[in-house]
């Protein structure tokens, strides 16, 4: 059982890859965590499973970020269960497949951006109205996940992903000045190259080893910053970004 508790956490995205790491090491760090997920029901119920053997309570609440009606009713559900929510990482995103901007046409520019940089900042404005000492809340903090990508710009890949994850880094630092005085800090952290199902098919093993590391890290590796950076362990850090990306 863990025996430090620190409030309620809330994983956008938290059925796999980064946000269920993030969900089980917030889990072992004391947090009560909700997480969502959009169509993966399985591993959602496995990532709750994972937090409850941990000592923790944990819900799973199905929710498109890029739908402002998920979005509230995700924040409800989240808290009836659970409590107040006193943390929000801003996990959910997606890739398309890998293509040139020449290629690119409206409807993938539009799903890209819809889920991770309208969702990211509808969350993050949902998490503020809830959290912000100015409008009756407690304070808090929001993690936002980022991607190196956002500095390098993923040529040949993913430059809309990149530039999707640009806006959150915006967000971040611009979000973090608006609120430093209402009780809540943001933070932004950028992964590299990790194990997850996000990437292509051989992708990994194709550019893994280019980090001067010399390895794609792990989520692990990933979630246990945000668990830092949520935690008052971080009480002074609002407005920055951190990398995690193996010196890439």
């Amino acid at each position: 059982m863990t025996e430090i508790v620190r409030g309620v956490a809330l994983v956008t995205g938290g059925s796999r890859g980064i946000g269920a790491a993030a969900a089980v090491a917030l889990a072992g760090d004391g947090w009560d965590v909700g997480i969502s997920y959009r169509t993966q029901a399985d591993d959602a119920a496995a990532v709750v499973a994972a937090c409850e053997a941990v000592g923790r309570r944990a819900v799973a609440v199905r929710a498109d970020v890029a739908e402002a009606e998920d979005i509230e009713r995700m924040f409800g559900e989240v808290t009836d269960a659970l409590g107040p929510i006193g943390a929000v990482i801003n996990n959910a995103g997606i890739v398309t497949p890998s293509a040139k901007v020449a290629d690119y046409d409206v409807e993938r520019l539009e799903k890209v951006f819809r889920i991770n940089t309208i969702g990211a900042f509808l969350v993050a404005g949902a998490a503020v109205r809830r959290m912000s000492t100015a409008r009756g809340g407690s304070g808090g903090v929001i993690v936002n996940v980022s991607s190196r990508g956002a500095v390098l710009g993923s040529a040949n890949e993913y430059v809309d992903y990149a530039g999707s994850k640009a806006a959150v880094d915006t967000l971040t630092i611009g979000l973090a000045n608006e609120v430093a005085k209402e009780g809540i800090r943001v933070l932004g952290i950028r992964p590299g190259l990790i194990e997850t199902d996000i990437h292509a098919e051989g992708r990994l093993e194709r550019i893994g080893a280019t980090p001067p590391l010399g390895r794609p890290g792990k989520a692990e590796e990933v979630a246990a910053l945000i668990a830092f950076l949520a935690s008052d362990r971080a009480s002074y850090m609002t407005g920055s970004m951190v990398d995690v990306a193996g010196g890439r």
